[in-house]
């Protein structure tokens, strides 16, 4: 079975390496979160799929959960998810039998999709006090504010 999941793999041009003998990682380049790393694994008559978005937020944990859910109803394959930690993941189960590149190839995509498109609003809402303390130290210190540019508006008056 693992041999079929790397040949879809491989004709969708995923980077991937395989994980175990049941399970690969996809690693999926993005624009806001730079990278999401996709788990692929073989069940008895499922492929699961999991990707860690986000550490549990700091602070506005009702204001995160409410966002993930709204956005919940527009995906496909997967959903949001929190674990015990309150750690933020994209996770879904499909038939494996159904599973080819184009199958795969639009799970994939709907990973990365939800993983990008929802990541500074989960660092605004979740992550709001320490991205302008953040934004304190690198400008009293004179450090490159380079990744802080999606947080502009948080930048605190001179």
């Amino acid at each position: 079975m693992i041999e079929r999941l790397a040949a879809a793999l491989d004709e969708t041009g995923a980077d991937y390496r395989l994980d175990t003998p049941r399970s690969a990682v996809v690693t999926l380049p993005g624009r806001r979160k730079l990278a999401t790393e996709c788990g692929l694994v073989i069940e008895d008559h499922a492929l699961r799929v999991e990707a860690f978005v986000a550490r549990s937020p700091e602070e506005n944990r009702a204001a995160v959960w409410e966002e993930l859910l709204r956005r919940n109803g527009k995906l496909y394959a997967v959903a949001f998810a929190i674990d015990g930690s309150g750690d933020i993941h994209l996770v879904g189960r499909l038939p494996f039998a159904a599973i080819d590149a184009d199958e795969l190839d639009r799970v994939l995509g709907q990973v990365l999709e939800a993983a990008d498109t929802v990541f500074d609003t989960i660092l605004e809402l979740g992550f709001k006090t320490s991205i302008q303390q953040e934004w304190r130290w690198r400008l009293a210190r004179g450090e490159s504010t380079a990744n802080l540019a999606a947080f502009e508006h948080l930048r605190p008056a001179d």
